[in-house]
């Protein structure tokens, strides 16, 4: 595998500049999946907070950059969609979620809200001594009861005398809320109206009704990140709908 990636073959979800220089950071095998986002890309190219990779490895080398609750010196470290960015220095802090074009964005939040983070659950395995494991999406592991299933999600504390202690539970299930993280939707809050079970490897439908104007509309299972149970949880954690 190159250790290089041109600017023009990077991931559309950054949303960089193609033209500038011939060459970007490429992501170091890691959390979430291809399309995560090197912290250096994020801090030169999406918040201006370095104008080159030196600066970028100067701000990280000072141990100024923590990504959910753990302080970051990889300028390749990825990040993706629910982590949280602390800049403590500074006092800023920042959530990564997609807008309706499927592309990063940071979201500023204050530093209650940096305490925990959101999870969804892909898998969950049974370990020595018949412990029940969660599996994330984004490659972390959570020892917890049974009472988890594949597509919820959880909330969990990033502080570091709490940190993976469940603070939240959110099931995938109908009447729940959800946001969706690709396709079409993008970036909407809706309701949970119905799953439709497809058969084979053929990913399962989601039917989903916008509360605000009562329209409906259909996803697949794996862009569905719940957010809420009757009502969305979005609004605590400093995010607009």
């Amino acid at each position: 595998m190159s250790d290089h990636l041109k600017r023009l073959n990077a991931p559309d979800s950054w949303h960089i500049a193609k033209k500038t220089t011939k060459f970007i950071t490429k992501t170091a095998p890691g959390p979430h999946n291809a399309n995560a986002m090197p912290i250096a890309v994020w801090l030169r190219d999406h918040m201006d907070y370095a104008r080159n990779l030196k600066e970028v490895k100067q701000i990280l080398g000072q141990n100024d950059v923590i990504i959910n609750g753990r302080s970051c010196r990889d300028p390749k470290m990825g990040v993706g969609i629910f982590d949280i960015i602390s800049l403590p220095k500074i006092n800023k802090y920042y959530r990564i979620l997609r807008d309706k074009n499927g592309r990063h964005i940071s979201i500023e939040i204050d530093a209650d809200a940096a305490k925990s983070r959101l999870c969804k659950v892909r898998n969950k395995t049974t370990i020595t001594g018949g412990k029940v494991q969660l599996n994330m999406r984004d490659g972390a592991n959570i020892l917890a009861d049974n009472t988890y299933k594949s597509g919820d999600s959880i909330e969990v504390s990033i502080e570091p005398e709490t940190r993976f202690k469940i603070l939240n539970h959110f099931p995938f299930a109908a009447g729940n809320m959800a946001m969706i993280i690709g396709g079409k939707h993008s970036g909407k809050v809706a309701r949970i109206v119905e799953i439709i079970k497809m058969p084979g490897s053929v990913p399962n439908k989601i039917i989903l009704e916008d509360e605000k104007s009562g329209t409906r509309f259909d996803t697949i299972a794996p862009y569905i990140y719940m957010v809420g149970k009757q009502t969305s949880a979005i609004a605590k954690w400093g995010i607009e709908q």
